[in-house]
């Protein structure tokens, strides 16, 4: 008995410790890599969300998954998040948003996933903001999306390319449907329609002065 919960223990402590590998200086993980602590469904088709192989995955119908873990709003920070597509998926990362029961979030910004899919609006696109054409990332291959924003500029990188700036102009005004007006508040990872396949792991962040 003593032997199986030692080894338990042990096991434990070396998946914690892959986990905290792929964590940079500065960073705070915000999944523990085996569960759904600190995020929360939209209350709509909960059953599009699983969670694989340290990976939130997403296929299904439109469903949102949103970071509760802090209390704190979320302005200037640096995102990354470890994404993997399956051919013709969309998807999308969004900030500055805040929970939402259903339908697509009306709060913040989304930052696209989508390499394949119908959609132009390519990976790494600040969506219909500043929208990027082809996409820096494959299908079928783990990448990293790094989302920065710091006062008024948000930069976004595919594996530590920059394939988006956007600076907001000083007038610019939030929107009547969906926002898109830089602000704060937190993360939430999309599920698009049922035809994607997306998987989001290994997401950290670090809040910038």
């Amino acid at each position: 008995m003593k032997r199986t919960l030692l080894a338990t223990l042990m096991a434990s402590a070396v998946a914690l410790s892959a986990i905290a590998a792929n964590v940079e200086p500065g960073f705070t993980s915000i999944t523990d890599g085996k569960s759904f602590k600190g995020w929360k469904m939209a209350t709509e088709h909960t059953n599009t969300w699983i969670f694989k192989d340290g990976a939130f995955v997403a296929q299904g119908e439109r469903s949102h998954l949103y970071y509760v873990g802090d209390a704190k709003p979320f302005k200037n920070f640096e995102l990354k998040v470890d994404v993997k597509t399956a051919p013709m998926s969309n998807g999308g990362i969004y900030f500055h948003t805040k929970y939402q029961a259903e339908s697509w979030p009306k709060y913040g910004f989304e930052t696209q996933v989508n390499n394949t899919h119908g959609d132009w609006k390519k990976t790494g696109s600040l969506y219909d903001i500043n929208n990027v054409k082809e996409s820096a990332a494959k299908d079928n291959e783990w990448w990293t999306q790094t989302i920065t924003v710091k006062g008024n500029k948000v930069t976004v990188k595919v594996n530590d390319k920059v394939v988006m700036e956007y600076i907001e102009p000083s007038d610019a005004k939030a929107g009547k449907d969906y926002t898109r007006k830089l602000d704060e508040g937190t993360f939430a990872l999309q599920a698009h329609d049922p035809k994607s396949v997306i998987h989001y792991k290994n997401i950290r962040v670090k809040r910038l002065e």
